[in-house]
């Protein structure tokens, strides 16, 4: 299982990690930390010596009731920021967490690869074709509602059903329009109670019916914390049980926000053949 990321293949059949950096002021965790140049460039650089493959950059919170950011303000905190780690690492392969489709044309114009939407294009009808015209790998997230709303939108009759449902909707379109690279997310704690995040990565081999690489993103989040009465904060060795589960269930790519542990996952887990 293979993607394409500006010309460099990368092979998905051992899985990667993706690094988290957050350049939002209210992210749930790391809320502010890198929203300045200097300090983003200083993250990513140990992100990579850490050994991630992609690094990961958003510029609109996406939390549970997140306040909502113009197209404006997302460009003026993403595209600088996008400039100077591609001029300060132009091999990196950065993936832009965005769901619009201005911004995700104007990061893949000064050098983003891959571009992950966490509404697989329900929230701006333009972005399928947006990946479609470069040719760039496209994660599709499950989603429903918005991140205003989607708390409120979790009574599912059969939840691994609908979310497959969904995903083989998406993946026709995005062939239609001739999509090569997809790969899916299926979001948790988006439109999802803890129980359901849960049921979620229970079944996550069902999932491999779909064919396309799995990404996971359950770093730090609240069915860690909540499930352990702790924190974001103290929910690193949480986040690397789950991820650890993740990667036996057949996830491919691994979002998170500590590198270095996560790596150290895979390296184990290699070890058993």
């Amino acid at each position: 299982m293979t993607i394409n990321c500006k010309g460099q293949i990368i092979d998905l059949s051992t899985p990667k990690i993706m690094g988290i950096l957050n350049i939002t002021p209210n992210s749930f965790y790391d809320g502010g930390k890198y929203s300045l140049e200097n300090n983003a460039i200083s993250q990513v650089e140990k992100m990579l010596e850490d050994g991630a493959t992609f690094i990961d950059i958003g510029a609109y919170s996406s939390k549970p009731n997140a306040e909502f950011v113009s197209e404006k303000e997302e460009l003026n905190r993403i595209t600088p920021v996008v400039k100077a780690i591609i001029n300060e690492f132009p091999e990196a392969i950065l993936s832009i967490d965005t769901f619009r489709s201005s911004v995700a044309q104007e990061c893949i114009n000064n050098g983003a690869a891959l571009i992950n939407d966490i509404s697989a294009g329900n929230l701006d009808e333009k972005m399928m074709e947006v990946i479609a015209s470069n040719n760039v790998p496209y994660i599709m997230m499950h989603l429903r509602g918005t991140p205003q709303t989607m708390q409120s939108q979790t009574n599912y009759e059969h939840l691994i059903n609908e979310m497959i449902t969904y995903f083989s909707e998406k993946i026709f379109k995005a062939r239609s329009l001739g999509i090569n690279d997809l790969i899916f997310d299926p979001g948790f704690g988006f439109a999802k109670t803890t129980d359901q995040n849960f049921e979620i990565l229970s079944n996550l081999e069902l999932f491999k019916m779909l064919e396309l690489p799995i990404l996971t993103g359950v770093s730090r989040k609240s069915m860690i914390y909540k499930t352990l009465d702790t924190t974001p904060e103290e929910a690193l060795n949480g986040t690397t049980v789950l991820n650890t589960i993740a990667i036996t269930k057949g996830a491919n790519i691994i979002r998170v926000h500590d590198v270095k542990e996560a790596i150290e996952c895979v390296k184990l887990y290699e070890k058993l053949g």
